[in-house]
């Protein structure tokens, strides 16, 4: 087991479940864990309260909550989905929750302080911005001509594509004319952070968002933490179908070239080409570190100790240099 680095302020950017992912290894090595999480999601229970509400999608919210609450009472009753086909069929009761802080405090971050009170949160969980936030893809494929460029909008929409996602843009859902703003508090986490962590998730519509908000965008280029990329473990079908774990990185590199990188994380069993994934790394000025921190019958999860013991050896590589 990872031995806890004390005082170590960390920040995990992401969202669904890589973000979880990437809390419950963190809440191994420290307890200074601060969530930034996208606000994109239109679809599903977190739609649905979007649309009718006008707030925050909170599903992605709820999920890094009870990521870092752990396993105990109030976490297991906000992950819990209502069945049937009335009113409240698919609301997760934290989803109804977090609306309600929402709607009678006004201001997501006291929300989810709230929230995180409730379910006893060791950190923070913040929305990268503080107003709904829309995703908009240039895909090729979907035409008789595979290099037609066709442009869709929203989250589902992007990430169930059966074509082949180029770029990505981010919109504010109010005011599409006007780019979206970041929480401030999201901002200052990544600027008085020890280690920012970029992944795993679903590359275009959990990862790459956040390097699309300009100040959050500004604050991860000069931060001093050290800036670790965890990769994910197999592609996801329609979003990122056919990628290698180094056009992974391409990717990151073309939405964002100011950025540079101090370490990727991969799962040795799911790199098939190493070298070259070395070689990407390297472009970003990160060192690559290939660990064994698959778990599950198909190996499509992150073990959470296996994968703090990897984040722990990644900032000890850097800080070594």
């Amino acid at each position: 087991m990872s031995a806890p680095e004390p005082g170590l302020r960390a920040v995990a950017l992401g969202g669904g479940h890589g973000l979880h992912a990437t809390l419950t290894a963190l809440r191994v090595l420290t307890d200074d864990v601060t969530a930034v999480v996208t606000v994109a999601d239109d679809g599903g229970s977190s739609g649905r309260l979007r649309r009718e509400l006008g707030l925050l999608p909170p599903g992605d919210l709820r999920k890094a909550l009870t990521a870092l609450a752990g396993p105990q009472a109030w976490a297991e009753v906000f992950e819990h989905r209502f069945g049937g086909t009335g009113a409240l069929a698919g609301h997760a009761i934290g989803n109804l929750v977090l609306a309600g802080l929402l709607e009678v405090l006004g201001d997501p971050v006291a929300a989810l302080a709230e929230a995180a009170r409730l379910l006893g949160v060791t950190g923070r969980v913040l929305p990268m911005s503080l107003e709904p936030l829309d995703i908009e893809a240039d895909v090729t494929g979907l035409e008789e001509d595979p290099s037609t460029v066709r442009r869709i909008r929203g989250q589902v929409a992007v990430a169930t594509t059966p074509g082949r996602v180029r770029r990505i843009r981010l919109h504010n859902a109010a005011h599409r004319d006007q780019p979206p703003t970041a929480c401030p508090e999201a901002v200052a986490a990544v600027g008085d952070a020890d280690v920012v962590l970029l992944g795993p998730g679903s590359w275009f519509t959990s990862v790459l968002p956040h390097l699309l908000v300009p100040e959050l965008h500004d604050a991860l280029v000069r931060t001093a933490a050290i800036r670790v990329v965890v990769l994910n473990l197999v592609p996801q079908p329609g979003e990122t179908a056919g990628f290698s774990p180094e056009r992974h990185l391409d990717v990151l590199s073309e939405h964002a070239p100011r950025l540079r990188i101090d370490a990727v994380v991969a799962d040795a069993d799911s790199v098939s080409t190493p070298d070259r994934l070395r070689r990407a790394a390297k472009a970003l000025g990160a060192d690559l570190l290939l660990d064994t921190i698959a778990s599950g019958p198909a190996g499509d999860r992150h073990d959470p100790e296996a994968l703090a013991e990897s984040l722990r050896r990644a900032v000890g590589s850097v800080r070594g240099r």
